[in-house]
């Protein structure tokens, strides 16, 4: 078994998928981009419609529904997700160089919680999109189980295990139960002991690494200037941070580049004590740079967990310029984030009715598990468990080629 090429030489692709506003009708397939491919086009500023995190429209009244992707086009949303899934087919059968007609499909533990029928809603959708695009035998696995499968192929005895699966932006956690006598099973269902997650994971990092060591350098929780006559070390509140905020925030930051805000920041320049401050700003919004100092927080948040420090250059804003970022600015400033995924581990194991100590294994996976501290805090709730790895980006990918050799064989 192997993993697909799907672009760059990449085995993985981002579940993304980007509109182009100004192609013509009649070369509308030929501006749909997906993948790095479609965030490279919403960075570089094309007219068009982005969308990301599809998955979580299914179960809901939205799929059946229509979106605008501009130019007085729109697209309904079961169709968005039915072309991705029809670009993944393509490249595979590209590389098998053959039709592929059946599928093994993943799933979280629920598309919906605590509705059992828009969750079976949900599977049903994502089985008729695989179907659509010419998939004529589906099966579902748990990622939980597909992405731990690894580490039931290598135990000789069912254990307790706690699957960490934490990406860029959830952090999901599910016990489950693993062993040899479990391992050939197509139903799992009753294998998942309990199930939790939040809305915290690796972009959060980012933020708050940007709002701490960069955003200040530009004016965040910076004074406003005195008025005139006043004193000049007069107490004032804080220049207004909604624009920081939208500059750290990977989804928000094209939209602090309208005409609007550009010119409300330039009305602004006297508010501030630092004129570099609103230099730099301006700089960022007239360049386009929002991107750019996403991935520098992105890279110092990695650097700090590796080396203890790192220094962020910053010299396309003002020669010179740059930021150190000490390890304990990022504890405090990744505290919150961090005790909020520790808190959804706990909890996914107490809805099981099991102690922490009663758990057997921590699987980590998922693209933010590479940021070690967040692997210690949470390995340190469960002393007692073994620590394994899997592949951070592709473990579920590889778990579920593995049960399709069991649901449909080596052919």
């Amino acid at each position: 078994m192997r993993l697909v090429e799907l672009e760059d030489g990449e085995s993985t692709m981002p579940t993304a998928v980007f509109f182009r506003a100004d192609t013509p009708s009649t070369q509308f397939e030929a501006e749909r981009h997906y993948g790095r491919a479609a965030i490279a086009a919403y960075v570089d500023g094309h007219e068009g419609r982005l969308m990301r995190s599809l998955k979580s429209i299914l179960g809901s009244s939205l799929l059946d529904q229509a979106t605008d992707i501009g130019a007085g086009r729109n697209v309904r949303y079961r169709d968005v997700l039915a072309g991705i899934l029809r670009h993944l087919k393509l490249q595979a059968e590209a590389s098998a160089g053959r039709p592929l007609t059946r599928a093994v499909l993943g799933r979280p533990v629920y598309f919906v919680d605590d509705d059992p029928a828009r969750d079976a809603s949900a599977q049903a959708a994502l089985e008729q999109a695989a179907r659509a695009v010419g998939f004529q035998e589906v099966q579902f696995q748990y990622e939980p189980l597909a992405a731990a499968l690894d580490l039931e192929l290598r135990l000789d005895r069912e254990r307790r295990v706690l699957v960490a699966d934490i990406g860029g932006g959830t952090s999901d956690f599910s016990l489950v139960r693993l062993g040899p006598a479990r391992r050939g099973r197509v139903d799992r269902q009753d294998d998942i002991l309990a199930n939790h997650g939040v809305h915290r994971a690796g972009t959060d990092f980012d933020r708050q690494v940007s709002l701490a060591a960069i955003m200040p350098l530009l004016g965040y929780r910076s004074r406003r200037a005195p008025p005139r006559g006043a004193p000049p070390d007069a107490d004032m509140a804080e220049v207004p941070s909604a624009i920081y905020f939208d500059l750290a925030s990977w989804h928000l930051i094209n939209t602090v580049y309208a005409p609007a805000r550009l010119a409300e920041l330039r009305s602004m320049r006297d508010w501030y004590r630092d004129p570099a401050h609103p230099r730099r700003l301006l700089a960022v919004l007239v360049d386009r740079l929002g991107h750019a100092l996403a991935a520098r927080a992105e890279a110092a948040k990695i650097q700090v967990a590796q080396q203890g420090q790192a220094d962020i250059e910053l010299a396309e804003l003002e020669p010179g310029l740059q930021q150190h970022l000490a390890t304990a600015t990022a504890a405090e400033a990744l505290a919150g984030e961090i005790e909020a995924i520790e808190a959804a581990a706990l909890e996914t194991v107490r809805r099981a009715g099991v102690a922490p100590v009663e758990v057997d294994a921590i699987y980590f996976t998922g693209g933010s598990t590479g940021f070690t501290p967040l692997v210690e805090r949470i390995a340190a709730r469960f002393p007692g468990a073994e620590r394994a790895l899997g592949d951070r980006f592709a473990s579920v990918a590889l778990g579920l080629g593995e049960h399709a050799r069991v649901v449909f064989g080596d052919g």
